[in-house]
């Protein structure tokens, strides 16, 4: 019984690693989402999302003016990472 599910396992590691990466879609993003607690008002989280055939990276903050800090963010432009102006911004 141990040795199906390690073959099993041993398959889709193979499969995963052996993936063509290149065709994953590339998605650029910034989501602004406004929080709904009435203990404070003004505040939401800020969701940065980088995905593409170079990997996945995602950060997320709590802001007081939640808006204002994802346009601040994406007029700053290069933050040593990443060009932030290019991302698509996404309100919820």
């Amino acid at each position: 019984m141990m040795d199906k599910r390690r073959l099993h396992r041993e398959l889709l590691k193979q499969v995963f690693f052996n993936m063509d990466c290149s065709k994953i879609p590339v998605r650029k993003e910034i989501i602004v989402e406004m929080g709904e607690n009435p203990y404070w008002p003004g505040y939401g989280t800020v969701t940065i999302i980088s995905d593409g055939p170079d990997g996945y990276s995602s950060s997320s903050s709590h802001e007081k003016n939640p808006l204002q800090y994802a346009k601040d963010r994406m007029s700053e432009g290069f933050d040593g990472l990443r060009d932030l102006s290019k991302y698509k911004l996404t309100i919820k």
